[in-house]
């Protein structure tokens, strides 16, 4: 893996595109062993981070001042990286319908500074498809390379618990993917670098966002069923966050979220 050899060497490095509760712990946790980009195409929060401030709060000022990311909103920096892992938003729409728009526009400026031999890994929520039939189709159209030969692509679901300081991104195994076995295995093995949970090898990038999306409806409902459970003890005049009974409950929902 000629460019695995290359990113632990110092000789290729990784562009993180996207840098909020999910772009920026992964960034950091790169940059410990390896050279990283991080963009973002809002450069108040570049700035921010170069005075070594985070705003997500997700790692902390200390980290932020200390880590040797290469904060950037000059999309042309993107064209140094060879290994790019985008970690956009996915919001929904009023009708509740998934916004795209985060992930094709990363894609259109990703593909604008795309170079032979590159890597493209999709973290961002999405449904099962998304990955190769909305984004490769523009990162094609936008580089002019042809998918399979000039550039490969994977999807490793992000699965950060926002302000979880204890399941962190190093602890929590990751599910990867790509186009093809040797593409999986070359994503696997950058991961390995800084997972320390190790990783799980989908079958296909279809499978691997169809678990994120089994993943979160699972949290969805367990943290629906516990909201439902609140209101009924609370009818029945049982304090659901009293002292007695605030362990057990806390527990009981703990359970249920990891589940």
């Amino acid at each position: 893996m000629k460019l695995y050899d290359e990113i632990i060497n110092k000789r290729a490095k990784i562009a993180v595109i996207g840098l909020g509760y999910v772009g920026m712990p992964i960034a950091v946790a790169f940059a410990r062993k390896t050279e990283v980009i991080g963009y973002d195409l809002n450069k108040m929060k570049i700035d921010a981070y170069v005075s070594g401030v985070d705003p997500t709060k997700e790692v902390g000022d200390e980290v932020i001042k200390n880590t040797t990311v290469m904060f950037t909103s000059d999309e042309n920096r993107l064209k140094e990286a060879k290994f790019h892992i985008v970690a956009v938003p996915t919001p929904i729409n009023t009708d509740k319908t998934p916004d795209l728009s985060p992930v094709e526009g990363a894609s259109r400026i990703l593909g604008r500074n795309l170079s032979k031999g590159s890597i493209v890994v999709y973290e961002s929520t999405v449904y099962p498809g998304v990955t190769e039939d909305i984004c490769v189709p523009i990162l094609e159209k936008e580089s002019g390379l042809k998918y399979g030969i000039d550039f490969k692509v994977g999807y490793s679901p992000e699965r950060i618990n926002p302000g979880d300081k204890v399941n962190t991104l190093e602890k929590i195994i990751k599910i990867v993917s790509g186009m093809d076995r040797e593409t999986t295995d070359m994503i696997a093995s950058v991961y390995e670098l800084v997972i320390e949970a190790g990783v799980h090898k989908a079958d296909s990038i279809k499978v691997a966002e169809a678990a994120k999306v089994v993943e979160n409806s699972q949290r969805d409902i367990n943290i629906a069923f516990m909201n439902e459970l609140a209101m009924v003890f609370d009818k029945m005049n049982i304090e659901v966050f009293a002292r007695s009974c605030r362990w057990t409950l806390y527990r009981c929902r703990s359970i249920l979220f990891c589940l």
